[in-house]
């Protein structure tokens, strides 16, 4: 699957500048989330059990590397996305391809059946993720944005909400649906009615999926998402250090 690496309407470019997408959690922590960051100089993360995953403002700036190294701890691992290679000293431990995808024509619609999720919905959310797997969800995530549920006889079955919000730019996240309850359409209606919010506040919907996992890719593709670029991402583990500061 070829990439662009911008998607155009009409032959120019899609409003708003899609430069913030090219390191979104980065501009997200130091846009939209400031308030849900850990930052030191030109690194930050995410508090925890809110979202796994830090940010460099330049991947290939030393200094901020070293500014992750003081903000994560000595020999501890973190997630970054956008990051392909690293310092010597870092050690990958683990290591992905995902696709970044774009509104270019996504419908948004609000759903009556849809249902505002919060803190005391995790419990139930939690159990839907780990069944679905559709990807990291940790018990704050929800203070990153609307989350908006379906349910049936009282029990959640579908879920979509907001996750990275660079400037200018919302991401859609956590879609899944109950395995009982696939094939009516509930995650597409969750997204139009996630979208209402997002195009509210002046911004435009993107989301992140595995670059190999077509059944996910194919379906945005079909209600109005087109791939921008692909999305690495690297699990790192900190530079050990001794008492005396020497590297071990």
């Amino acid at each position: 699957m070829a990439l662009p690496t911008d998607v155009r309407r009409g032959g120019a470019l899609s409003p708003p500048d899609t430069r913030a997408l090219d390191n979104a959690v980065w501009a997200a922590l130091a846009g939209p989330h400031a308030h849900l960051a850990e930052r030191h100089g030109r690194a930050a993360r995410y508090r925890p059990d809110t979202y796994d995953c830090a940010a460099l403002a330049d991947p290939a700036d030393p200094a901020a590397w070293s500014d992750l190294h003081t903000l994560v701890g000595p020999g501890n691992t973190v997630r970054i996305k956008s990051v392909e290679q690293v310092p010597d000293g870092w050690e990958i431990v683990g290591a992905g391809a995902g696709v970044q995808l774009v509104d270019t024509g996504l419908r948004a619609e609000a759903d009556p059946q849809a249902v505002r999720l919060g803190l005391a919905d995790v419990p139930e959310i939690l159990d839907l993720v780990g069944r679905t797997r559709p990807g990291p969800f940790l018990r704050r995530t929800v203070e990153m944005g609307t989350y908006l549920g379906i349910r049936h006889g009282g029990r959640l079955v579908a879920l979509a909400g907001e996750r990275l919000r660079p400037p200018g730019w919302t991401e859609i996240s956590a879609v899944c649906t109950d395995p009982g309850h696939r094939g009516r359409g509930l995650a597409t209606r969750l997204m139009r009615a996630v979208a209402v919010g997002i195009r509210d506040r002046g911004e435009t919907p993107f989301l992140h999926a595995a670059a190999d996992n077509n059944r996910a890719v194919r379906p945005y593709e079909s209600i109005g998402f087109a791939p921008r670029r692909r999305s690495p991402i690297v699990q790192v583990r900190a530079p050990g250090t001794s008492v005396a500061g020497r590297a071990l």
